[in-house]
């Protein structure tokens, strides 16, 4: 369970493909407080550290993460967001995010206001139902607030705090990004007899 706060960035430093998907290399101070086997949500997919150090962790991508994520195209060089688990006693100040990614949107239109920013982002169809305006999404692992919605589309304001101290800060127009819907979201839709096979065309939940 995370909460969409990010800790911390990290530069993807090298990708080797392994018999079971992909074995992903980050530098991060974070490695240093991190033993193998905790969990970690990177750029809103929950990973799982294989080895840790000082300098960074490793983590393994498996193929369905990187079909139903933005991992199947992840580069090296690339800048992901990180974010270890919430602990028990800790304060929850985004939202609760599982990890657990719903599909991949793309970032259509991004544009200044005053010192913030405005970001649009095309999401799957599918997962309309489970936005609504002042609702939560999960951004890249990021939780941001709805300000509106149109048709596929969402919008978000972004701070300068956040696109700072976020992958935010490297965007592009263009860039495909992971996209989480609030749980509540979908166990409310649950509950009215939505069903939740709607996301299997989009994907499939990917996760430790």
């Amino acid at each position: 369970m995370f909460t969409g706060l990010i800790e911390a960035t990290a530069r993807v430093d090298r990708i080797d493909d392994v018999q079971s998907g992909r074995r992903v290399r980050l530098t991060t101070p974070l490695g240093a407080e991190l033993r193998a086997g905790d969990s970690i949500a990177v750029s809103g997919v929950c990973l799982t550290a294989v080895e840790t150090d000082a300098a960074g962790l490793v983590a393994d991508v498996g193929p369905e993460t990187m079909r139903v994520t933005t991992f199947g195209t992840m580069r090296s060089g690339q800048i992901v967001n990180l974010e270890r688990p919430l602990r028990a006693d800790g304060r929850i100040g985004g939202h609760f995010v599982l990890g657990h990614v719903d599909g991949v949107g793309r970032i259509v239109a991004m544009r200044p206001d005053g010192d913030g920013q405005w970001l649009e982002v095309e999401c799957p169809p599918a997962l309309r139902m489970y936005l609504i305006s002042k609702g939560s999404i999960a951004v890249d692992g990021i939780s941001l607030t709805i300000a509106s919605l149109d048709q596929d589309r969402v919008a978000v304001q972004v701070v300068p705090f956040t696109r700072a101290h976020t992958s935010l800060e490297d965007a592009r127009v263009g860039d495909r990004v992971n996209i989480e819907a609030d749980v509540i979201g979908k166990y409310v839709a649950r509950q009215r007899g939505v069903s939740s096979e709607a996301l299997a065309g989009v994907a499939r939940p990917s996760g430790a």
